[in-house]
């Protein structure tokens, strides 16, 4: 699916339909600017102020919803905690300036965890038709605080293998508690690891290609 554009008075919005998960945080928080199941036109910037737009854009964890304001202005600044979140059954939700096998994806992307994605690195929803089971409530281990906690956040998809990820990043649970703190990590994409959300080589038993 290409990227549709909406041109508004105050804001253009870039809808990636390709890197959607359905979240449905835009159709449940603005049904009326985001209307989904319409023939024609459904995204409807001009039905909400700036700075609700924006918010509705910075909810979109997976980086499907992005905008640029008409006027010039600033739009989406970097967080200042950069944090992955460990979705119940479902993918990595990254939030931090994001390189992403070399390119640069913004700063919001899920990336797939349950191995059956036809759109690798990216989560496009296989979880749920696969039955993907895996807690978003992993164990807390101890970590030291960062020296910063922002910055860019460096993704390598291994060949076959994990999410190799370098820089600074807070990994937290579904109900938002800090699990751990790392610079570098292997995180698991196989579906396999019994250490999830980390890789524990499985990948290698299961003859995962990706």
């Amino acid at each position: 699916m290409s990227v549709e554009t909406v041109v508004g008075r105050e804001f253009i919005i870039n809808f990636d339909g390709s890197r959607c998960i359905h979240s449905r945080n835009c159709v449940l928080d603005r049904p009326d600017v985001f209307v989904p199941n319409v023939k024609g036109e459904w995204i409807h910037p001009d039905r909400a102020n700036s700075d609700a737009m924006a918010q509705l854009a910075h909810n979109c964890p997976s980086g499907a919803i992005r905008y640029v304001r008409v006027d010039g202005t600033a739009g989406e600044t970097a967080p200042i905690v950069n944090a992955v979140r460990v979705r119940e059954s479902g993918p990595l939700a990254f939030h931090a300036p994001l390189k992403i096998d070399g390119v640069e994806e913004g700063f919001r992307a899920t990336l797939c965890r349950c191995g059956q994605s036809k759109k690798k690195p990216f989560c496009d929803g296989s979880h749920t038709a696969a039955g993907f089971a895996a807690t978003g409530e992993p164990e807390t281990q101890e970590s030291q605080l960062l020296e910063a906690r922002n910055g860019d956040l460096n993704i390598k998809s291994s060949r076959n293998g994990p999410l190799l990820v370098s820089g600074n990043l807070e990994v937290v649970s579904g109900t938002g508690r800090t699990t751990n703190r790392v610079t570098k990590t292997a995180l698991c994409r196989c579906g396999h690891s019994a250490n999830k959300p980390y890789c524990d080589g499985s990948h290698s038993g299961v003859g995962f290609i990706g």
